[in-house]
């Protein structure tokens, strides 16, 4: 059987051009068929290369299905983008950093022909990622579904507004929030918004749900880590701002007042391939320049 991988990239860059076409030219010499979205194919310079498979990138297309692995080379927007595409057909994601941060990527740009060796070889590891499952319900009708790698966030839609919520943890009301919005988050998406609205930072491999609340005027007002289990809801009171939903970031729509917003761990997950040992200890020194000098621990 043919082996197969997709090539997603952050286009715009001429370090991303020379990486994509890099990394056709070597997984095609190995007999790898390479399949790029039609709509990237000319931005990154490989509408003269022959053999390259276009796909569609719309959401709900086929574009991974079949696929041994999704190669990224972009930041963590571009993995998030590539979950879109893989992660109901159960296909691995494996990203290169090129973008700032790139807590989700695998690799860093010096690292590319190791990591295109490593895939040709089969040389990496795959885990799940938890993910959320997002109903909208206005009404007691629910009139929206989504899904969250990273998060999903309620926030106001007028500046000029706060914007008034009820949250519920498992069936039971916790607090009432005057406040910019509330951050539902994965471990994974510990370290992007829910970190910057004041979150813990939760190592990957711990199953849980966190709540950030974001600018709460509220005594009661701390970032919460529940259960896997729990189902967390916020409900838009009339006395504040309608509100917006957004699922990583990317999916978004409007809430009215009256609307409610329930969040619970996803049934599928996400899946990330590895071809590093490097701790998520690591991860977070190397991301956040963390100072470790004086430390005389284990050196291997």
């Amino acid at each position: 059987m043919t082996r197969s991988v997709l090539l997603l990239a952050h286009t715009g860059r001429p370090a991303t051009t020379t990486a994509a076409q890099l990394v056709v030219s070597r997984l095609q010499a190995a007999g790898v068929e390479v399949r790029v979205l039609a709509e990237e194919l000319a931005e990154l310079g490989l509408t003269d290369l022959t053999g390259v498979l276009q796909c569609s990138g719309e959401r709900g297309s086929s574009a991974a299905a079949g696929a041994e692995l999704v190669l990224i080379l972009g930041g963590d927007g571009t993995i998030l983008r590539a979950a879109e595409l893989a992660r109901d057909v159960g296909v691995p994601l494996l990203g290169v950093n090129l973008g700032r941060v790139g807590f989700l990527a695998e690799a860093e740009p010096e690292d590319l022909e190791t990591t295109i060796e490593q895939v040709l070889d089969r040389d990496y590891a795959v885990d799940e990622r938890m993910t959320l499952d997002v109903d909208v319900a206005i009404d007691g009708v629910v009139v929206d579904s989504g899904w969250a790698l990273n998060e999903c966030s309620v926030e106001k839609a007028a500046r000029e507004r706060m914007l008034e919520l009820v949250v519920e943890v498992d069936g039971r009301p916790l607090s009432r929030w005057g406040c910019d919005g509330v951050v539902a988050a994965t471990p994974t998406g510990s370290t992007a918004y829910a970190f910057s609205a004041g979150g813990p930072v939760v190592w990957p491999t711990v199953e849980a749900l966190m709540l950030v609340p974001i600018s709460a005027h509220a005594l009661f007002a701390r970032p919460l880590v529940a259960a896997p289990s729990s189902v967390l809801a916020m409900e838009v009171l009339p006395s504040g701002a309608e509100a917006v939903v957004a699922c990583d970031g990317r999916r978004t729509r409007g809430l009215p007042h009256g609307a409610r917003v329930e969040v619970r761990r996803g049934a599928t997950p996400v899946l990330l391939a590895h071809t590093q040992t490097r701790t998520f200890t690591d991860t977070l020194v190397e991301k956040f320049a963390l100072p470790v000098e004086g430390w005389r621990g284990r050196r291997d």
